[in-house]
Parts: C-alpha cells; structure tokens; sequence
C-alpha cells in the first residue's frame, strides 16, 4: 500500500550520490570497515523497505540517510557488546583499546550505568550532539524533538556522567 503523494527514489542514485557519505558515517562510528561495509549496505536496504513500506524517503535525503546510519551503526555496537562473536577478539580488542592504564570494560560499564533506562533513541541523540557536535536545535530537528525536550535527556545524561563512582577512575 503507497501513502497518497509518496513518490519512488531511485535507490541505485541514493547509493552513488550518499554512499560515500554513510560509509564515511559509519566507519568513523564502528571504527571496522569490513563492518561499515555491511552496515551500510542495511542503510540502504532500509530505504528499499521504508519505500516499500509507503514511507517518504526523499524529503531531505542527507538527514534521513545520516540518521539511520546512526541507529544501524549503534545497534550493531551494542550487538557487539551483547554477543562477540569470538571471545578471543574481544580480549585482543579490550588490550588493543586500552589507554592510559584503564580498559575498554571500565568504560563500558560507565556508559552502561549513564544509559541505564534510556531510550535508543537517547544515545543517538548524544551522539549528534556531543560526538558529532551538532546543536540542541539541530539535534532536536534530527531527533523530531523539541529542543527543550532534547536539553532535558542530555541534562540527565550529564547528571549521571558526574555522579559515576568511577568518574575519578575514567578521568
């Protein structure tokens, strides 16, 4: 079923025109190309889906593909975290990642507490914002947020930051 006035993308010019630009995305944020291949090879299949699916794609292409870059990258970050897929490449990775005398799993059980009961969408929107520096308000329109309600979960997020136990620790 096709919603009333939704036009077809030509999805093989969105991967030539944006590709470039999402692998850019997710590599920076997995920080694996082989794994910023497949991911954005989900991007665009989501596109296929959500056109299919009667949803607009085309409104503002470099958002809507930037975005779901985004979510697909950190999905596959916490699968990551919940299933490696070899236990011996998590421990090389953990030693590879260390710096300045502190592991990756101290830092993963921080931002494990910061995230704790949050939305998906709220590690997004940290992200946009304090990764990719993004405004509040850009952040908000990328969110479909208002820019108070963004201000408000970034707030708690930081109020959790400086409560951490192991704040002296990470430092």
């Amino acid at each position: 079923m096709r919603v009333a006035g939704a036009q077809d993308v030509d999805v093989e010019a969105y991967y030539r025109t944006y590709g470039p630009m999402v692998h850019r995305r997710c590599a920076m944020i997995l920080r694996n190309e082989a794994e910023a291949d497949d991911a954005m090879q989900e991007v665009f299949v989501r596109v296929i889906r959500r056109q299919q699916a009667g949803g607009v794609v085309d409104d503002k292409p470099v958002s809507y593909l930037w975005k779901v870059a985004t979510h697909v990258c950190l999905n596959r970050l916490r699968s990551r975290v919940r299933r490696p897929e070899d236990g011996d490449d998590g421990v090389i990775e953990q030693i590879a990642a260390v710096d300045d005398g502190v592991g990756t799993s101290a830092f993963r059980r921080a931002l494990s507490r910061v995230f704790e009961g949050e939305l998906p969408s709220t590690r997004t929107m940290a992200m946009l914002h304090f990764v990719d520096g993004l405004t509040l308000a850009e952040t908000a329109t990328e969110m479909g947020m208002s820019v108070s309600g963004v201000r408000k979960r970034l707030r708690v997020l930081k109020v959790r930051i400086r409560d951490l136990p192991e704040r002296e620790e990470l430092a």
